[in-house]
C-alpha cells in the first residue's frame, strides 16, 4: 500500500488523503486504552498517515495529553499536528492565548501546525470577532506557536461564505458525505472554499459511522448492485475522495481492521476516478436512507432561524440518526448537546420550544410537517430523565 497525498494551496503541504482523528480512541475501563491506541497512532503513520486531528474537548480534555506522548520517539517530526480554539470556553482576548499555551504544553510541542477556530456557527464566530480573534491567530502566527490558520464550521451555508472571506484562511473544517450535501456548508461550501484557494478538511465521512453500521437490509441490497464490490465505508469515502476540491478525510479509527480498510482504499482513491454508474449507486442509496429516515429532513436549513429558536435540522438530524442506528445513548446525549448549546455554547434550540406558528411550513422545500416531527422528538428525547441526560453532557462536553 502506498498513501495518496493532496497539496494545500497555500502553502504547498502535501497531506496524506487520509487523516487520523482523535476523537473516538479506543477506550478501556472507560479512558483511552494508552497502550492501544498509541500503537495504531503510530502504526497509520508508519503507513504514510501524516495529518493528526486532535481537540481540547476530546475525550473530556484527555486526547490532547495522550497525543502528545503518542508523537514522542520522533513521531511529532513525522507529522502535521491540528488541534483546536475551544471557541465556546473562550470569554476574553486573553483566554485566546492562555488556551493556546496550555495546548502547547499538553501537546508537548512548540507550535502547532494546523491551528482550528472549533465550532463555528454564524453567532459563535460574531462573538469571536468582537473577541478579535483575527488579531489573535496573526500574533500567534508570526511568533511561531501556529504556522496555519483555519476554521471548523457547524452553521449556515451563508455564515460559511463570510466566514471564509473574513480572513486569508489557510484551511477550513466541513462535515460532508453522500447525506450532508446540502447540509451546513455542503457541496457549495465545499466548492466555495476551494475557489478561494482554502484546503479542506472533511470530518463525519461516516457520519459517526451511521454509514457502516449497522446497514439497512435494504441499503445492502442496493451495494450489491454494484459491479466493483467495496464496503460501505469504502463507497462512503471514495464519494467523499472522489471530490478534487477535498484534501484531507479525517476518521475517527479505533479498530485495527479500520485502519488497514482505510489505508488500503486511501491507496486508490483518486480524485474523478468513480464511474457514472457507481455515482448513480451512490445517489440511489442516499435517497433509500431518506426513506427510512424518520423526517426526510435533508438538512438544507431553509427552515432557520426558526422564530422561537428551535434549531430544526439539528433535532431531526439527531432523531433520524437514532433509527438508523438504535443507539439511544448517543442519541440521548447528542440531543441534550447539540440543540441544547452545550457544544457550542450558545443559546438553546430543542424541539419543544415549538410554538406551532406555522412560518418553517412555508420554507421547507421537502414540504415537510415540521410542527408535527418536532413533536415526535420531543415525545422521543425530552422525557422525565431529560435533565439528566443535560448534566452527562455538560460534563461530557467539558461545561460543568
Amino acid at each position: 500500500m502506498e498513501m495518496l497525498y493532496r497539496k494545500i494551496p497555500g502553502n504547498g503541504n502535501e497531506l496524506s488523503i487520509l487523516g487520523f482523528g482523535c476523537m473516538r480512541l479506543p477506550i478501556k475501563e472507560g479512558k483511552i486504552d494508552e497502550e492501544r491506541a498509541r500503537q495504531q497512532l503510530r502504526y497509520a503513520i508508519d503507513h504514510g498517515v501524516n495529518y493528526i486531528d486532535t481537540a481540547w474537548p476530546y475525550h473530556m480534555g484527555e486526547s490532547e495529553p495522550f497525543v502528545g506522548r503518542a508523537l514522542a520517539d520522533g513521531y511529532r517530526k513525522k507529522v502535521k499536528l491540528a488541534t483546536k480554539l475551544p471557541s465556546w470556553t473562550v470569554k476574553s482576548h486573553e483566554d485566546m492565548d492562555r488556551i493556546l499555551n496550555s495546548q502547547l504544553e499538553r501537546l508537548r510541542t512548540d507550535h502547532i501546525d494546523y491551528y482550528l477556530v472549533h465550532g463555528l456557527v454564524g453567532t459563535l464566530w460574531d462573538k469571536m470577532e468582537k473577541l478579535e480573534v483575527l488579531n489573535f491567530l496573526e500574533k500567534a502566527r508570526a511568533d511561531g506557536r501556529i504556522i496555519n490558520a483555519g476554521f471548523s464550521f457547524h452553521g449556515s451555508i451563508d455564515d460559511f461564505r463570510r466566514i471564509v472571506d473574513a480572513y486569508p484562511w489557510t484551511f477550513c473544517q466541513i462535515q460532508y458525505n453522500f447525506l450532508d450535501e446540502k447540509n451546513q456548508a455542503g457541496t457549495e461550501g465545499l466548492e466555495y472554499a476551494a475557489s478561494k484557494g482554502l484546503g479542506v478538511i472533511i470530518m463525519e465521512p461516516l457520519r459517526g459511522g451511521k454509514l457502516t453500521h449497522p446497514i439497512p437490509p435494504a441499503v445492502q441490497e442496493i451495494w450489491n448492485e454494484a459491479l466493483v464490490k467495496r464496503t460501505p465505508a469504502e463507497w462512503a469515502l471514495r464519494w467523499i475522495w472522489n471530490h478534487p476540491e477535498v484534501t484531507v478525510v479525517l476518521s475517527g479509527m479505533n479498530e485495527e481492521s479500520h485502519i488497514e480498510e482505510n489505508l488500503k482504499i486511501a491507496d486508490e482513491a483518486y480524485p474523478n476516478s468513480l464511474k457514472k454508474d457507481e455515482l448513480q449507486l451512490v445517489k440511489k442509496v442516499e435517497h433509500k436512507y431518506r426513506e427510512l429516515m424518520k423526517t426526510g429532513c435533508t438538512g438544507c436549513r431553509y427552515c432557520t432561524p426558526c422564530p422561537s429558536g428551535v434549531d430544526i435540522p439539528a433535532c431531526f438530524e439527531i432523531y433520524d440518526n437514532f433509527y438508523l442506528s438504535g443507539n439511544e445513548k448517543e442519541a440521548k446525549l447528542m440531543y441534550a448537546a447539540k440543540p441544547g448549546g452545550i457544544i457550542r455554547g450558545d443559546i438553546t434550540g430543542y424541539a419543544s420550544q415549538c410554538v406551532q406558528c406555522g412560518e418553517c411550513l412555508e420554507k421547507c422545500p421537502q414540504h415537510l410537517d415540521i410542527p408535527s416531527l418536532l413533536e415526535a422528538v420531543v415525545e422521543e428525547f425530552e422525557g422525565k430523565n431529560f435533565k439528566g441526560w443535560r448534566v452527562m453532557a455538560k460534563k461530557a462536553f467539558g461545561k460543568e
